[in-house]
């Protein structure tokens, strides 16, 4: 956590440098999603900074793999869950927004 009071106070800049942006968004996204005061945790940026190479790694192997993955129709059990699965998520959200 974050706060003037107890001494652990950064700057914007110097949290930028420190976590980058992406990391600063991911942290500032969840800071603040209950009805607490909202409390930077530099422990979830730390975090944010792991997801996020994590899957710029997980990416480049796509692509330099991309020759080997499946194509074709998607027309398997799993192909037909998974989009069943993305079209009542979208449903949902879209019923959230309507609102």
């Amino acid at each position: 956590q974050m706060s003037k009071s107890t001494g652990n106070f950064l700057t914007l800049t110097q949290a930028v440098d420190k976590f980058s942006a992406d990391g600063m968004r991911l942290a500032l996204a969840d800071a603040g999603d209950t009805v607490e005061d909202a409390n930077f945790v530099e422990a979830m940026a730390d975090a944010g900074i792991l997801r996020l190479y994590t899957w710029v790694e997980w990416v480049k192997e796509m692509v330099a793999n991309r020759d080997s993955l499946r194509s074709g129709p998607a027309s398997t059990f799993n192909d037909r869950v998974f989009a069943s699965e993305m079209n009542a998520g979208i449903m949902k959200t879209d019923q959230n927004y309507e609102k």
